[in-house]
């Protein structure tokens, strides 16, 4: 039991003692078992097409930010942005209670399935990752998105500091023991689940969230962690390799990012989390986690082959969580009644084309995707440096006007190095490196706008996916390197006079609006919206002066 001192040896030590007293362990059996026992032990049904369904407890259909919690560490403290709304501390002793109560009720489980998997497909510095659950479930996931240890894990800089991962998905907190230590809930009352990590001890816990998505984004925020002190970039992208070199393409959700990554002629890496390291760029994950509302085999052909492809249930292993089905076993991905987060986890193997190595040389070019509903964003332009490393810090893109209660105008949205919830060190830190790797490696950086043009949503329309795609094209394969560019007045940002399979004038956002003073007006209340946010985000942050130079609206 807890000491009142934190003392994670001992920990180690009793969670060694209830694994190898524990009647029945399943260690590491095989894909094949673990999708018989999720169905024997109920855990999920068979789909028509072989998939397993499951559905989840409504307080577990999506991550819960009030409820992750970071252990505060008096000698690492410093490393992480504690003013970020998303790193809430919680005391060692406090992490310590729920561990113990973590394995007390694991080992009361009449099974405990153990995977040992590694984050990241360079064995230089894969992170050696046991999951322990009592849920055959759980174990598969690990299983689709976690990688297999290579043969060459002791080269890893992690080798021998294996992150240990307790998950109880179904299993409650008491929420009396931890009155004052854990967040209240809107109701008043604490907690009853939490996503927990101590980077330092590299232990996790999951504990009442049954959304898969936890474990994954448990993990991605450990590595996100982990990696820079190893002097590896960690970033929330997709990454394709192909004519022109690899590419980086970051966005939050709707700007485009899966669509534009899924491109025929380029071989994926992945679609979600990579690091940039001294040898190139790597995937962490071995699968993918997709959206399934409204996923149509028309738009999104990979996504959909890839879960819905029939094949013996045994071999499947696909996992659909919390979409519609029908008695018959059929899906309706239109059906968003339980939630508008419906997933899918599935092996990137299932792709058609995809690098199986899920590794690349240096990136040749980088974009970064935004969907401006405001159109005032130029379609394409070119970054320097610091213009780069601006725009990583700002992920900008914006909120559709009806899409919540109370927004009738596109609503300016920031998350930083688009993907702030999972990026836990000081700002800085990440775009110092981005900066430092772009300058190395000669990188190229691309601002691409999926939004809107010739006015705002709901006057304007939404630009071409045809030419969007034109512009990808030119951008990674070099053709927009030679044209020229003018500066933008209210973005600071480059925008080509030209670009193959594009009409020059929509390349100036202000021509394609019939009122060109309403064009300034919106451009100019947006670039106020950068400056407002940057204020307040990094007023206090260690943020060199000439990147503050190019932010819109200063």
């Amino acid at each position: 039991m807890p000491s009142g001192k934190v003392s994670i040896g001992a920990f180690r030590e009793k969670l060694d003692d209830v694994l190898g007293s524990h009647a029945n362990i399943r260690n590491n059996i095989s894909r094949r078992e673990m999708i018989e026992e999720a169905v024997a032990n109920k855990e999920a049904l068979i789909s028509k097409n072989g998939a397993l369904a499951t559905w989840t407890p409504p307080e577990s259909t999506g991550r819960s930010p009030k409820d992750t919690v970071i252990v505060r560490h008096p000698e690492s403290e410093g490393n992480i942005d504690w003013d970020s709304p998303n790193n809430i501390p919680i005391e060692p002793e406090t992490f310590e209670m729920i561990l113990y109560d973590a394995l007390k009720t694991i080992e009361g489980k009449e099974k405990i399935y153990i995977t040992d998997r590694v984050l990241g497909a360079d064995p230089s510095w894969a992170l050696p990752t046991r999951t322990i659950t009592d849920h055959a479930l759980t174990a598969l996931f690990t299983d689709n998105m976690f990688r297999p240890v290579p043969d060459d894990i002791e080269k890893s800089v992690f080798y021998g500091e294996e992150f240990i991962l307790l998950t109880l998905p179904y299993d409650k907190l008491e929420e009396v023991k931890y009155e004052g230590r854990l967040r209240k809930l809107r109701n008043g009352k604490t907690s009853n689940m939490v996503v927990a990590m101590d980077f330092d001890n590299k232990l996790g816990v999951v504990y009442g969230s049954a959304y898969q998505g936890s474990v994954k984004k448990l993990m991605f925020t450990v590595m996100n962690y982990l990696l820079p002190d190893k002097g590896i970039l960690p970033l929330h992208c997709s990454a394709n390799d192909g004519e022109g070199g690899s590419a980086l393409l970051l966005g939050l959700s709707g700007t485009g990012k899966t669509t534009l990554s899924a491109d025929p002629r380029r071989a994926l890496l992945g679609d979600d989390e990579h690091g940039w390291s001294d040898e190139g760029i790597a995937n962490f994950e071995n699968g993918c986690y997709a959206k399934m509302i409204d996923i149509k085999k028309e738009k999104e052909p990979e996504i959909y082959n890839a879960v819905m492809h029939k094949d013996d249930w045994r071999e499947h292993g696909a996992i659909v969580e919390n979409a519609m089905m029908y008695p018959n076993g059929k899906f309706d991905f239109s059906d968003s009644r339980l939630t508008q987060n419906s997933r899918a986890s599935y092996p990137l193997t299932y792709l058609s084309n995809v690098k199986t190595s899920s590794r690349a040389g240096h990136p040749k070019t980088i974009l970064f995707l935004t969907a401006d509903a405001n159109g005032v964003i130029p379609p394409v332009a070119k970054l320097n440096r610091n213009q780069a490393m601006l725009w990583f810090l700002m992920g900008y893109t914006s909120k559709l006007a009806g899409t919540e209660t109370g927004i009738d105008e596109p609503v300016s949205v920031f998350s930083r190095f688009f993907g702030e919830p999972f990026m836990p060190r000081n700002p800085d830190v990440y775009a110092t490196m981005l900066g430092e790797k772009m300058k190395k490696h000669s990188t190229s950086v691309y601002l691409i706008n999926t939004g809107w043009t010739g006015g705002p949503y709901g006057i304007g329309e939404r630009i071409d996916i045809d030419y969007t795609r034109a512009m990808v094209d030119a951008a990674l394969t070099g053709k927009l390197e030679n044209v020229k560019y003018r500066r933008h007045p209210f973005f600071k940002v480059m925008v080509p006079d030209n670009c193959p399979g594009v009409p020059d004038e929509i390349l100036w956002p202000r021509n394609t609006w019939k009122d060109k003073e309403k064009y300034d007006e919106r451009a100019e209340k947006v670039a106020k919206d950068f400056r407002m946010h940057f204020e307040k985000a990094y007023s206090n942050k260690n943020i060199d002066e000439e990147i503050v130079r190019e932010c819109p609206g200063f």
